[in-house]
Order: structure tokens, then C-alpha cells, then sequence
């Protein structure tokens, strides 16, 4: 890939080149998402997983205002240390860019810049959706979702959000959303919301075809895939829900809004649980780098059959 905005390191640009199975992993969570050291831990342990699972790990993020695919150990460390980095989704590339900034990409600016270097597969921890706070509060993840042709692998999404109204977006938007071993949405945190998928698959080959077939018939949104946090760090939903209300108001009342709510509400709610929604948060997004590697891979293995 040559794009005067890129960088993509040695091993990434020859794995596209040999087609090999890779994953995307997003920089936010290493930013914005948690504190030091736990950032840059879970960052090694993310692409760890994805290694060790036989697939080959793309962290994205922007440093020195280049959109870099795949990172060194050196330069997950800056950016885990750096004190003014910019939280970069669609609308940021550009500021990143043209003043040279470091950043964490979202969801969203993750989904595109892998999906403009060729990588099909990325696993996040939950997606962004409407805000509880306001319903014109809506992440662009969502757009990102209805517009970009990958595997998007996640617990479902951010507990603090109107889950109903953003299963609803997805639904308007076309983009299928698919419990892996669940008929229930997980709700991050938690393994159920008592909210239905669209589609139920029990196996990492059953979503490659699933993939293959939705995208066979020239549709270009997303997979989403969602994983339930493992049980051993699942919390009931009746434990977190007076938790999510309160960081809620308390958001409101400190008229904390934008692309700061996320971080304020999560960090609440870390709090208020005791540290448990952060284990939960370090449990489920390993969860999500694995399947997503077995996913990779079993894309890989169809990928000569695949006319996209």
C-alpha cells in the first residue's frame, strides 16, 4: 500500500503481501481507555494473543501524524506514555495529520484505516451507539459499521449506552449482528441485555461464510460480531445498571459531553464497582482478539474461493 499518510511497519505490509491472516486492534484503549501501566499491559497482551492464536496483530494509531499499521514494542510504550494524544475518529484524521499529532483511532478510525490498507478482520472491546444522555449523541462507530465491509469482533456495546436504540440504528443501517455461541446481544460488562441478535454462528468458519455470502450480494457494511465477556468476569446487569445511572448523572451534571463522556463514564464506573468492570473490560477484550484471530484464519484458508 503506498499512501503518503501511511506507514505501515515491515512485517504488516508483508503479511497483506502474502495475504496471511491479520487482525486489526484499535489504539484508543491505550490512550483514552485505561491508566498506566494496565494500557501498555494490555496492549502487549492483545497482540500477544492474536500471535499466539496464529494470526498477525495491526495495531493502529497515528504517531507524529502518520496513520501507522503495526507497531514496536518502543512505540506501544510512547504511545502509552505520551500525555496529549488526540482521540482520532473520521473527523480527526486530518487535525492528526496536518499538525503532526499522536493518537489513539476509535473504533471507527481504526475500521478505516484497516479497511483502506486491506484488513478484514479487527477486534475491539465494545462498539460505541447512542447515548443515554442524549439521543443525538450517536458515536460514529455506527456509521462506521453501516459503510465499511469487515469483521468487527466485540462484547457488544459500551454498557452505559441506550443499548435498545443502538441495536435499532444497526438494524436500520442493514448491519447484521451476530452472537457467537449466544442468541442475546452481551452488554459488554455483562453476557446478556435481554436484547436479540440477527443471527446466531457457533464456529469461527461459520462467520467467514457468513461473511462471504452477506458481502457476495454487494453489500458493503460490517459483520458484527458479538463475543460475550467470559463468565468467570462477567457482572449481572442488575448489579451495574444503578452504577451506569449514577456515573450518568453525574456526567450530566459536570456537563461532560463529546468524545470525553466515554472515558468519564467507564472510569466511573471502574470506580463505583470496585475495579471490577475494568477486569471485566481486560478479559473480554483478549476474549475478542482470540476469536477474532480464529476468524482470520479461517478466512484465510477460504480466501481463494472469496470473489470480493
Amino acid at each position: 500500500m503506498k499512501h503518503p499518510h501511511f506507514q505501515l511497519s515491515t512485517e504488516i505490509a508483508r503479511s497483506l503481501s502474502l495475504g496471511a491472516p491479520i487482525v486489526a486492534l484499535e489504539s484508543t484503549v491505550i490512550t483514552h481507555g485505561l491508566p498506566q501501566p494496565q494500557n501498555l499491559n494490555l496492549a502487549r497482551d492483545m497482540e500477544k494473543t492474536v500471535r499466539d492464536t496464529g494470526a498477525i496483530p495491526a495495531t493502529v494509531a497515528l504517531l507524529d501524524g502518520k496513520i501507522r499499521l503495526g507497531l514496536s514494542d518502543a512505540e506501544l510504550v510512547r504511545l502509552s506514555e505520551s500525555e496529549s494524544t488526540l482521540k482520532v475518529s473520521h473527523r480527526d484524521f486530518a487535525a492528526a495529520i496536518v499538525k503532526k499529532f499522536n493518537g489513539g483511532t476509535t473504533v471507527a478510525g481504526t475500521m478505516l484505516a484497516a479497511h483502506m490498507a486491506g484488513i478484514k478482520v479487527f477486534a475491539t472491546g465494545g462498539i460505541g451507539g447512542v447515548h443515554k444522555e442524549s439521543a443525538f449523541d450517536i458515536s460514529t462507530d455506527l456509521k462506521a459499521l453501516a459503510e465499511t465491509p469487515m469483521i468487527v469482533v466485540c462484547a457488544g456495546a459500551k454498557a452505559i449506552l441506550d443499548l435498545p436504540a443502538t441495536l435499532e440504528y444497526l438494524e436500520t443501517m442493514g448491519v447484521p449482528v451476530v452472537g457467537y455461541q449466544t442468541d442475546v446481544f452481551p452488554a459488554f460488562y455483562s453476557r446478556e441485555s435481554r436484547l436479540n441478535v440477527s443471527a446466531r454462528l457457533d464456529s469461527p468458519t461459520e462467520i467467514a461464510e457468513f461473511a462471504k455470502a452477506h458481502w457476495s450480494l454487494g453489500l458493503r457494511s460490517a459483520v458484527l460480531v458479538a463475543n460475550p465477556v467470559p463468565e468467570t468476569e462477567s457482572i449481572p446487569t442488575s448489579e451495574l445498571e444503578p452504577m451506569i445511572a449514577k456515573a450518568s448523572v453525574e456526567a450530566m451534571e459536570k456537563e461532560i459531553h463529546g468524545q470525553a463522556l466515554t472515558p468519564f463514564l467507564l472510569g466511573r464506573i471502574s470506580e463505583l464497582t470496585g475495579g471490577k468492570s475494568l477486569r471485566a473490560n481486560l478479559a473480554l477484550l483478549l476474549n475478542n482478539a482470540r476469536l477474532a484471530s480464529e476468524i482470520a484464519k479461517k478466512m484465510y484458508v477460504m480466501k481463494k474461493s472469496w470473489a470480493m
